[in-house]
């Protein structure tokens, strides 16, 4: 890795922390597990039974996915890329950043790479806000057992990843866009409108030919049908086709646009 990425990354990283995209990872990756703590809390009658039950960790794991991957993942992500991505549009500072010594591929990868280390970063989050929510009705409510079991961490681990990979091309899709067009509003409500087409593409057969849709299905994909067509394919080999597709166009529709500032 080059030097010049390396400082290319450190600036990004600078620009995240000063934006409200840093406190949408925190807030996204915090709701879902303090709702869990507020119900348990003011419904606390059957904490005990459900903390003695042998498979307390993945019910909770499943819980908290649910509204995590049809509602806030692809949210947030929607979002947070597109703030994140804005941040020259918004202060007018584009110019400034080409008259750096730095390549174009430099510029447009370093800030890529930031936006995927939010993902992962509100992924650590997320992990430990479920445990939380897991652990703070055990240490307010008298009588309630520590859960029952060992957390299968190697299996919460591997569906983290399958999410993480899940929302690539949903990412790389909202940064081709947030590069393209300086109206903030444009990405994101594109990306609205893709999302609730994914939604609403669940029951059909060929859903999974729209990228933001894969962590919906992938979360679906133990629901039998009900919800969602189970895809014929691979959708996770098909995230991270989408997800270089997306990353190449975005590539070249950067470094080929004639207005740099």
């Amino acid at each position: 890795m080059s030097g010049a990425f390396v400082r290319a990354f450190q600036c990004e990283w600078l620009k995240k922390k000063r934006s409200l995209a840093s406190w949408l990872v925190v807030a996204g990756s915090f709701f879902t597990p303090a709702i869990v703590i507020a119900a348990r809390l003011v419904n606390h009658d059957g904490l005990h039974q459900m903390y003695s039950a042998a498979g307390f960790w993945k019910e909770l794991w499943k819980n908290s996915w649910e509204s995590t991957a049809i509602f806030f993942l692809p949210m947030g992500a929607i979002l947070a890329t597109s703030l994140v991505t804005q941040i020259e549009f918004k202060n007018n500072t584009w110019k400034q950043v080409h008259a750096l010594p730095l390549s174009l591929t430099t510029i447009f990868f370093a800030k890529l790479v930031v936006v995927i280390l939010m993902l992962i970063q509100f992924f650590v989050l997320f992990n430990v806000a479920i445990y939380l929510s897991a652990l703070v009705p055990y240490l307010l409510v008298s009588g309630v057992p520590y859960p029952k079991g060992p957390i299968p961490l190697a299996e919460f681990l591997a569906d983290d990843l399958l999410y993480l990979v899940d929302c690539l091309p949903l990412v790389a899709a909202q940064y081709m866009l947030s590069l393209r067009f300086r109206n903030f509003l444009i990405p994101v409500g594109v990306g609205f409108m893709i999302w609730v087409g994914a939604l609403a593409s669940l029951s059909w057969k060929f859903g999974f030919a729209i990228p933001y849709s894969y962590p919906m299905l992938n979360y679906l994909k133990h629901d039998g049908g009900r919800k969602a067509v189970i895809p014929p394919v691979n959708i996770h080999a098909w995230a991270i086709g989408y997800f270089v597709l997306f990353t190449a166009i975005g590539f070249c529709l950067f470094v080929t646009k004639r207005e740099k500032g």
